[in-house]
């Protein structure tokens, strides 16, 4: 018997295949396809805030000297006489002989009265249409699909048509030039909205629901302690929307309201502007008023802008 005297080789370690670190991305080349995608978005951004800047630009302008330098990308004879006319800063003969009409006009009566209708379709319509919502989304009863496919019909009847039958109706009720009647019409609910809301609805876990009401939660109970706080988001983003939508109504407070008491922002606008003086409308006057009118719904949008876009994405509105 022989005994094997060669040395052995010991086995070599097993390779590790290491992956290269990693490096910090790198930035993006140059393409002409990528510059002309940047320069085309430039361009629409510029298209978009350019009437803004107009305005600005028109609003510090003096009404004298519009005319004359109608062309000029900046003010002309830089001025806030406008501004000061919009907010009765200015007598009547200083309105006149800086370019305005020389009447005065109650802009904090016609900002809190937009205040006023704003808030009221806001808080009305949110509140009654959540509660509509939840009924085509949970409450089981008989035909329930079809009557929502019948409310829903109602995206498709154009707003002017339901314009005299409400005003004919607010007329009976005595409710004509009174902030309530420019309100009411839309302060209680519209398809849209029960159809935004109804989305975000159906994605809640019906289990959370049957928990709670083995707990012995009621319906109502389920409704205010758990639906409505899990859809805060939704929510808030369907009073924005509607909050903007009611703050620049136009047609229908101009039917509605006749004087000063009930007469909204919007409207109050297109008074001023029919105050034409012998020298032209006061252009100065009017940009300032419309600024400063659509300065709180910019301002909104702008804070609330990424919550409007999630909610509507996830609510399945494409």
């Amino acid at each position: 018997m022989t005994t094997d005297t060669t040395p052995k080789v010991a086995a070599a370690p097993p390779t590790v295949v290491r992956e290269p670190a990693a490096t910090p991305s790198e930035p993006h080349r140059f393409s002409p396809g990528r510059a002309l995608a940047w320069t085309f978005m430039i361009l629409v951004i510029l298209v978009s805030l350019f009437p803004f800047y107009w305005m600005l630009r028109t609003a510090l302008s003096s009404n004298n000297a519009l005319y004359a330098g109608s062309g000029s990308l900046l003010p002309v004879q830089t001025s806030t006489g406008g501004f000061e006319r919009v907010f009765g800063l200015q007598t009547g003969q200083e309105a006149i002989d800086a370019g305005g009409a020389g009447q005065a006009i109650n802009f904090w009566r016609y900002l809190f009265n937009s205040v006023v209708v704003a808030t009221l379709i806001t808080a009305g319509q949110v509140f009654f249409s959540a509660m509509a919502a939840y009924a085509f989304a949970r409450l089981q009863w008989k035909h329930r699909e079809r009557f929502f496919a019948f409310f829903l019909g109602g995206l498709m009847i154009p707003a002017i048509f339901t314009l005299l039958p409400n005003f004919v109706l607010l007329k009976q009720l005595g409710l004509v030039d009174t902030l309530i009647g420019i309100a009411l019409p839309t302060m209680f609910m519209t398809p849209f909205a029960v159809f935004f809301l109804r989305q975000f609805f159906l994605g809640i876990s019906r289990e959370v629901e049957e928990a709670a009401l083995m707990d012995g939660a009621t319906k109502v109970r389920v409704f205010f302690r758990l639906i409505l706080p899990m859809s805060a988001a939704p929510i808030t983003t369907l009073a924005i929307l509607t909050y903007m939508a009611a703050w620049n109504e136009y047609f229908w407070a101009l039917m509605v309201s006749y004087t000063d008491r009930s007469r909204v922002l919007t409207v109050a606008l297109g008074v001023f502007k029919s105050q034409t003086p012998q020298t032209g409308p006061d252009w100065s006057g009017l940009m300032a008023a419309t600024l400063v009118a659509a300065l709180p719904m910019l301002v909104l949008f702008m804070l609330f802008a990424k919550r409007i876009v999630n909610s509507i994405g996830f609510s399945g509105i494409k």
